[in-house]
């Protein structure tokens, strides 16, 4: 393994654990300096960076063959500075946008980099977010050191962790101002993304939500997206959609309810057999890494559903489905698991999708470290899941054969298509992965 690869992977492993013990610590991004009252957010200074050297890449894990180039996407770099907390900053902005900017669908999904060193929002919904002409940005709040290998480019960079909410509401205001990357291009609506830690910066910044606003008094974002997140999360004043994953809620996720009032815009969406971390087009995790099988199961596409509904929500007033909750049983001596699992060992309940319907492998959230590697990556293997797939002659008594096995699947991805769980861009994808099952 190369050593820039092997230090981004300690650096997400540390990210990873810095989240799992998150509440015991000061809320990321608290200012020192916090406003009682509302007040209008600063709009930073805005260049593009132009150089010397290379530009730190935040987005590797893209699928296969659908990347940037694919859909004709690029990648604009700024700096972006001013004051916040009382004291001065410089940082990093990001937008990838169509290159044919009348592609543009008005909407923006707003990150800020994981503090690992990653655009997980971006990589987790890129072939949706594309497809679909909307517009992906990025701002470094945390991870600052993932800058240090080209100081010529980025030496002048300096942000302190109490400034992460206050820059996180200026870039926003900035995107939708005069000074904006993208003004004049009809954006209507941004949303904040977080998984995982940037899920914690997500949630620390909703306090903010209500005191920094823009010049004619409206707040900066006008939807929230935690993802790979159990915490108890008290809705907002505009819609919100929460998304556990199996490493959530199989331990008792949140219990807040869904709700369509105003002030109580609010989904949780529990895909049966989704993981915490991405395991297929990772570059993060080496084939050697796991002890077990890393997942073929997509979480990037259930990301995007959940994505592609907040959206419509916001933008269009269409309000979301509901979808059921894992069922749980909180008895791990029956099968291991304190949720209730089929004959196959997968999830009951939760929203459905033919990797869990119409099933050709368990999913097992919790994978462990192989012998022989570096221990500060257990936490990567233990926050992916594992897929124990089912021998041929399982597949032959569940089905009978593979063209009976693949009409079972595509009947019920199309059912989860017409009920808006799944999302037909990922139509052909999802069945490349039936197809590939060896009977």
């Amino acid at each position: 393994m190369s050593i820039k690869i092997r230090s981004r992977l300690m650096i997400l492993a540390a990210g990873l654990i810095l989240c799992a013990g998150a509440h015991a610590q000061r809320p990321f991004g608290t200012p020192n300096m916090m406003p009682t009252s509302p007040v209008t957010v600063a709009i930073p200074a805005i260049e593009a960076n132009t150089g010397p050297g290379p530009v730190y890449n935040s987005a590797l894990g893209q699928w296969p063959g659908y990347d940037m180039d694919h859909f004709d996407y690029v990648a604009d770099e700024y700096a972006i500075s001013g004051t916040a907390d009382g004291e001065p900053y410089k940082t990093r902005l990001v937008v990838r946008r169509p290159r044919d900017m009348s592609r543009f669908s008005g909407l923006v999904m707003f990150e800020p980099m994981h503090p690992a060193g990653f655009a997980h929002g971006f990589e987790h919904n890129s072939v949706y977010i594309m497809d679909a002409g909307h517009i992906a940005i990025e701002v470094l709040t945390l991870g600052q050191e993932h800058l240090a290998f080209n100081p010529a480019r980025y030496g002048d960079h300096q942000f302190s962790p109490n400034q992460t909410s206050e820059v996180l509401a200026q870039a926003g205001a900035l995107v939708q101002s005069a000074s904006s990357p993208v003004a004049n291009s009809g954006l209507r609506k941004i949303i904040l993304f977080g998984t995982s830690a940037t899920s914690r910066i997500l949630t620390d910044y909703l306090p903010a939500h209500d005191i920094f606003m823009q010049a004619d008094g409206t707040k900066i974002f006008d939807g929230f997206l935690p993802t790979s997140n159990g915490t108890r999360i008290m809705p907002v004043d505009v819609p919100m959609i929460q998304m556990p994953t199996q490493h959530e809620y199989m331990n008792v996720a949140t219990s807040v309810q869904d709700g369509d009032a105003a002030g109580e815009q609010f989904r949780v969406y529990e895909f049966a057999g989704i993981g915490h971390l991405m395991a297929r087009h990772n570059p993060r995790m080496t084939p050697q890494l796991c002890e077990n099988k890393p997942t073929e199961y997509p979480l990037e596409l259930y990301f995007s559903v959940a994505l592609h509904h907040l959206l419509e929500w916001v933008d269009k007033g269409i309000v979301p489905p509901r979808g059921d909750r894992i069922l749980l049983d909180r008895n791990v001596d029956n099968d291991g698991s304190l949720m209730l699992l089929d004959q196959h060992g997968n999830p009951i309940g939760g929203i459905r999708n033919p990797y869990t319907d119409v099933p050709f492998a368990t999913y097992i959230a919790g994978n462990t470290l192989a012998a022989g590697q570096d221990p500060a990556m257990a936490v990567v293997c233990r926050l992916s899941v594992y897929e124990i797939p089912f021998t041929k002659e399982t597949l032959r008594e569940m089905y009978g054969s593979k063209d009976n096995f693949l009409r079972k699947f595509e009947e019920n991805l199309d059912e989860h298509e017409a009920e808006g769980w799944s999302l037909p861009v990922y139509h052909d994808l999802i069945m490349a992965d039936a197809r590939a099952v060896d009977f």
